[in-house]
């Protein structure tokens, strides 16, 4: 009888993920960056109102959301973010992304190659004029120097903190297991948000770090306000931004598959996670 339950469970299981086969249709992606426009997307430069993109920092260029800083005599500090225009909760977001050019004058040495996907962040239009980053937790994205390891999908804590292996984390960056990538090549990054309960982020297809309980705490912001920083307040959902932190940078793909409809569904969802890690190869 046990065997047969066993038999029974697995069963059930297969005809799950047959079943879902569908919601993983092309039509199920969103392209959060349509390869024309900005036009879903606000932007927030520290010293600028929401939607005054100095310099024409943010742009698109031969299909592609290009950070830029030709109109830059320095960089001052004006860290910027690219926010799209709705919050999310649970999905699998996937970026491609590579470095190019020269940091521009004035950026600090740790920002050199350094972007950042910001998951579960304030809403753009709560950040004060001055602020310099989003409450979110950031999929750090850097580039190699040629010769030093460097690591990429770090977790970086702005105004954050989060939970690892049941331990409160307040280090504001930690290095992940990922492979270092060199010169201007393409590097597919994405991360795997399920509200509150766990977040991975996965470089060319390896899981390369996991956490939970994400919560507003910490510094690491200067200038957000206490309505918003609200320390403690578990993170279940937010706003999804790209940086700009001094290097220029490319974005050919932008894209989201929205899980928050199955995440009352524990058997539908993992189904469905599985399948697309099946597609793409992820481990």
């Amino acid at each position: 009888m046990k065997k047969l339950f066993t038999t029974l469970l697995v069963l059930a299981g297969l005809h799950a993920a047959a079943q879902t086969t569908k919601d993983i249709a092309p039509n199920k992606w969103l392209k959060l960056f349509n390869g024309k426009d900005l036009k879903d997307w606000d932007v927030k430069i520290k010293g600028y109102d929401l939607n005054d993109n100095f310099g024409n920092t943010f742009r698109v260029e031969n299909g592609m959301m290009t950070v830029s800083y030709d109109k830059y005599d320095a960089f001052n500090e004006r860290y910027g973010h690219i926010f799209y225009k709705k919050d999310f909760s649970a999905y699998l977001v996937v970026v491609e992304y590579r470095f190019t050019g020269d940091q521009v004058k004035g950026g600090p040495g740790w920002a050199f190659r350094n972007s950042g996907i910001m998951l579960h962040g304030q809403p753009a239009n709560t950040m004060t004029k001055d602020q310099d980053f989003p409450i979110s937790l950031e999929d750090q994205l850097l580039g190699g120097n040629g010769k030093d390891d460097r690591s990429t999908g770090n977790l970086c804590t702005p105004g954050t903190n989060v939970v690892m292996n049941g331990k409160l984390i307040t280090d504001h960056c930690i290095s992940s297991v990922s492979k270092t990538y060199h010169g201007d090549r393409w590097v597919r990054a994405e991360a795997l948000v399920l509200r509150d309960s766990v977040i991975k982020h996965i470089i060319e297809g390896d899981t390369v770090i996991v956490y939970n309980k994400p919560q507003i705490g910490g510094g690491n912001v200067s200038g957000a306000t206490p309505a918003v920083k609200q320390d403690g307040k578990l993170l279940t959902a937010g706003s999804i931004s790209l940086q700009s932190e001094s290097h220029p940078v490319q974005f050919r793909k932008v894209e989201l598959f929205d899980l928050s409809p199955y995440v009352h569904d524990p058997v539908k969802l993992n189904a469905i996670i599985r399948l697309l890690q099946h597609r793409n190869g992820k481990k």
